[in-house]
């Protein structure tokens, strides 16, 4: 039960889509008073029942509180959903998913406009949301002076996470965990589809993959260690040579099974591509290299 004899920071929440509306009621439930504008403004309704006060306009909620926090579908959204506000002197919180470009050049565009800016990017779906056991947080880049002076309401619908002073590095850190994400994904995709004809139940199979990609995890620290000293064989238990020898066999059983192995090639090809570079004594840190340009 929120302490409401303890005043609470109040929030000017933008944008009720689904993690909106959760992030509103995460800050509701600790007992901040949230004043709520949404462009469907339907979607306030149940949050006004909630004790949410909604705004007629997007200025309006601008000019309610300092914090504003925007949640709302892309960046060419924010422009359009700000154009007319004061920003002058608001704490302007942005956690719509933008790219790390965008996210300084929101940054420029909110401090030409008076505003102190702080960019988020959410590792989290809505249902994580205020629920701290769910293990959800947002990075934060931008103003350190912003994230410290609002930390302790910022944390309330999740963990915090700041990732430096450049306003684009919470998108970049947001967007590369989602990228080993969808590669993770990829690589799930196409162990079920290997076994997807056979008389292999995919519930049988799925805890021993998701035991094997556990075990596989330590195989991220070694990669940081491996750039961030520059030696590639520093510790490799599976050399680049043996793996890409190995590779045909992939193929070869994706073919047998009636898999597409769209998935797999263009890393295969990565890997053979450093191997004739680099030799076959690393591991497979130096693709990294091969992707940057």
């Amino acid at each position: 039960m929120a302490d409401n004899n303890i005043e609470k920071t109040p929030v000017a929440l933008l944008g009720l889509g689904a993690m909106g509306a959760a992030l509103a009621r995460a800050w509701l439930a600790a007992g901040h008073p949230v004043t709520v504008w949404n462009r469907t403004p339907a979607r306030a309704a149940a949050l006004a029942a909630e004790g949410a006060r909604v705004a007629g306009s997007a200025a309006e909620a601008v000019a309610a509180h300092t914090l504003v926090v925007a949640c709302l579908l892309d960046d060419a959204s924010v422009d359009e959903v700000l154009t007319g506000a004061d920003l002058t002197d608001r704490d302007l919180v942005n956690l719509t998913t933008s790219t790390p470009a965008q996210a300084r050049a929101r940054a420029e565009w909110a401090r030409e406009r008076g505003a102190h800016y702080l960019d988020g990017g959410i590792m989290a779906v809505p249902p994580m949301i205020g629920v701290p056991e769910a293990g959800s947080y947002v990075f934060y880049s931008g103003s350190r002076e912003l994230f410290e002076r609002h930390r302790e309401t910022l944390a309330v619908p999740a963990g915090t996470t700041y990732v430096g002073h450049d306003a684009g590095f919470a998108a970049l850190h947001d967007v590369a965990l989602l990228s080993a994400m969808y590669g993770m994904f990829a690589g799930i995709t196409h162990a079920f589809a290997l076994i997807r004809k056979e008389d292999i139940d995919p519930a049988s199979l799925a805890p021993l993959l998701a035991d094997w990609l556990v075990a596989m995890a330590p195989g991220i620290h070694q990669t940081a260690d491996q750039l961030r000293h520059g030696d590639y064989t520093k510790g490799v238990v599976s050399r680049l040579a043996m793996q890409v020898a190995g590779t045909p066999t992939f193929l070869s059983t994706a073919q047998q099974q009636g898999v597409s192995p769209e998935l797999l090639s263009p890393y295969f090809a990565l890997m053979r591509r450093r191997l004739a570079e680099a030799g076959g004594e690393e591991g497979l840190t130096g693709l990294v290299d091969l992707l940057v340009h």
